[in-house]
């Protein structure tokens, strides 16, 4: 594979996760614990929308093969996806909701922190504007696990129980393929080991200060850069998928 093409299935990759990520906060609009929060996930939910939508463009100028943007996002199956299986996790309560979205955020943190330094120009500047949004993403779900990590005893219970499910998805987003290594070595792509690092010395740091337990022999989810998903992503392509699919020459 040329560069080229490994640069145009990393944005893609990068896209992937953010979109599918921005659809599961969509269907919280009208479900925050109250109505400023549900504004908040709904503008969280376009940001990442609007991420996925600049990788994908980019993905698209560099693929000869004529796709635009919407046809990266709608017009694949589960299989040429690429996103982190975590972000398909479901919207069980608000305690998931949030400790899902801090593991995602304290990884885009770091991540994005780190692609702004990319030699691509415009993955660096796709960084560069994103690393504002996560900055505030990850502000706002730390803060949410404070308040329900230290409040009440349901409260902690329920957060206690996402991460139990929630773990087993969190060390694939540190596994490296192929394309990270060879772009990486061209200072392209980002060093996962070391984003880890700093990832989890934050995380281990923070659930210490909320007394929760990370567990421990858990199973592990992987090779969701290989097309393996949970069952879920296909229920969410179809909510996603139908109207594209339905009407392809629809304009908006």
């Amino acid at each position: 594979m040329e560069t080229k093409e490994m640069i145009a299935a990393y944005a893609t990759r990068l896209g992937d996760t953010s979109l599918i990520l921005s659809h599961r906060l969509a269907k919280l609009y009208a479900s925050g614990p109250t109505l400023e929060e549900s504004v908040a996930l709904t503008n969280i939910s376009l940001d990442h929308l609007g991420q996925a939508t600049t990788f994908y463009q980019y993905a698209a100028k560099l693929n000869a093969n004529g796709l635009n943007e919407d046809d990266i996002a709608y017009r694949r199956n589960e299989r040429e996806y690429d996103n982190f299986q975590l972000v398909e996790q479901p919207n069980t309560d608000f305690a998931f909701v949030m400790l899902r979205q801090y593991l995602v955020d304290a990884f885009n943190y770091h991540y994005y922190s780190a692609l702004c330094d990319s030699n691509d120009e415009t993955l660096a500047a796709i960084a560069a504007k994103a690393i504002k949004e996560v900055k505030y993403h990850y502000r706002h779900s730390r803060e949410w696990l404070l308040r329900l990590g230290k409040g009440t005893e349901e409260a902690y219970n329920k957060l206690d129980n996402a991460l139990v499910h929630l773990w087993s998805y969190t060390k694939e987003m540190f596994t490296p393929d192929a394309i990270d290594e060879a772009l990486a070595s061209l200072g392209i792509a980002v060093d996962l080991k070391s984003v880890q690092e700093q990832w989890e010395r934050d995380v281990f740091e923070f659930f210490s200060e909320l007394k929760l337990q990370i567990p421990e022999k858990i199973f592990q989810a992987k090779g969701c850069k290989e097309g393996n998903h949970t069952e879920l992503l296909g229920h969410i392509l179809c909510e996603m998928q139908y109207l594209p699919r339905a009407y392809p020459d629809a304009k908006w």
